[in-house]
């Protein structure tokens, strides 16, 4: 009360608090606009009775007040302003469908789909189906659709109201929109999983299946009607271990702990481990982390690229174990000039396993090691020209001596992809002079 009374009288607190010795006060008030209040209080018995007079209706009739007509006036006006600027749509329906009240922003849309030349007319039209105001489900979603060819989208909010409703649109075009986008996006997405290789399942936090592509099918034969149940990870594991699509461990107990290191693995992403699987396949796994805890996991099929390593691998050792059993002893630079292979001859010949520094082996370094082992000859500097050459080259060979009298045949061929094949025989008739360094053999 002496907030209100403060406005219209700014010492009313300091008078009132003298009431008891003075026993009654007068005040008067004039605001801006002219009109006056006057304030009587008096105190009587012990208890303040405070009066507040209108001098403008003091003779009106018993019970009229002008302060709370005056009061709810402007209530009244604040709401119809609040209402009338409001930048949704609201109205008010009978139960028949009829439009009896309608804001401002409900008036302008009914009149920018009114025909042209035609005037709003009562009752006021309808602009959305009355079936979804009637149903009164909130976040319903209606559309207008303008005689330009513009669509604006709302939600409805409708609650009873007496004996109709009350109604509110709040405009959704951003969040229509953005659940387009968000369904292109989606669609883009799942047509691009459609076409991977790659078996594609991601599970959201709760490690519910929510997203697979079709390679997932192939790959693990799973039914599609089973993983549209939107199982949860451990299920979809286990449907693998009953098809024998995931190594076979020797419990089940261990079984259930490796699924469980698995999940913590990709939650933190660093689970990537090969299956190899009991009917032949071999598997690559990856687990990677999501946003908001989700899980993807991805399953590709590398047993052709797996087959095709170990066939390569093979071919290396059968090439390998070919020349070793040869007696000539063999070494191959590359073309850059450095030694990738000897056969087992070699090292016998030359006293040294060079598979111990094969980084290190430059044809410099190697030559080097065959000069310290044999008479000083101009041989060693044509073998060091020939493997550096870059281009055509053809066939020659030479003869060295060893510190030990015997003599060797140095036979140099030019491989494939600009690798050379430097053979050495020794030769029976030790006891010949070793012949000079040929010339020059490398073509122009």
């Amino acid at each position: 009360m002496l907030a209100y009374l403060s406005v219209p009288f700014p010492q009313v607190e300091q008078h009132l608090a003298r009431l008891p010795e003075e026993g009654a006060i007068t005040l008067a008030s004039e605001d801006s606009d002219g009109q006056s209040l006057v304030l009587i209080a008096e105190y009587r018995g012990g208890l303040s009775h405070i009066t507040l007079i209108d001098p403008e209706t003091r003779g009106a009739s018993f019970g009229f007040d002008l302060l709370a007509q005056q009061s709810m006036t402007e209530e009244v006006a604040f709401l119809r302003s609040m209402m009338s600027h409001a930048p949704f749509l609201a109205w008010r329906e009978r139960e028949n469908g009829d439009v009896i009240w309608a804001n401002t922003a409900y008036l302008l849309r009914a009149g920018d789909l009114l025909p042209p030349g035609q005037e709003l007319t009562w009752p006021l039209p309808r602009l959305f189906d009355r079936t979804a105001t009637v149903q009164g489900v909130d976040g319903q979603r209606q559309k207008l659709r303008f005689p330009d060819g513009s669509v604006l989208w709302f939600e409805l909010v409708s609650m009873p109201d007496g004996d109709g409703r009350r109604v509110y649109a709040l405009r959704a075009d951003s969040a229509v929109q953005a659940e387009t986008n968000l369904r292109d996006f989606m669609q883009t997405l799942t047509k691009t999983f459609a076409h991977l290789p790659i078996a594609l399942a991601i599970f959201d936090s709760r490690r519910q299946l929510q997203l697979f592509n079709p390679a997932l099918l192939d790959l693990t034969g799973l039914p599609p009607d089973f993983l549209s149940l939107r199982p949860s990870l451990l299920s979809v594991l286990d449907a693998l271990r009953d098809r024998n699509m995931v190594p076979e461990p020797k419990d089940y107990r261990g079984w259930r702990r490796q699924i469980t290191d698995l999940e913590r693995a990709a939650s933190t992403g660093v689970y990537e481990e090969t299956w190899n699987l009991p009917g032949g396949q071999t598997y690559r796994v990856i687990g990677r982390p999501h946003p908001n805890g989700a899980l993807a996991l991805m399953i590709e099929d590398i047993s052709t690229e797996i087959t095709r390593t170990r066939r390569y691998r093979a071919d290396l050792e059968l090439g390998q174990s070919v020349i070793d059993t040869m007696e000539e002893a063999m070494a191959v630079f590359s073309e850059t000039g450095l030694l990738v292979m000897t056969n087992a001859s070699y090292p016998k010949l030359w006293g040294h396993d060079p598979a111990e520094d094969l980084a290190g082996g430059g044809i410099a370094s190697v030559s080097r090691m065959w000069r310290t082992q044999t008479a000083p000859s101009a041989l060693w500097s044509e073998v060091e020209d020939f493997v550096c050459t870059v281009g055509d080259r053809e066939a020659w060979s030479g003869d060295a001596r060893l510190l030990d009298g015997r003599l060797i045949s140095c036979k140099l061929t030019p491989l494939a992809g600009g690798a050379t094949l430097v053979g050495f025989r020794v030769h029976v008739a030790a006891a010949e002079e070793a012949p000079a360094s040929p010339p020059d053999r490398r073509s122009a």
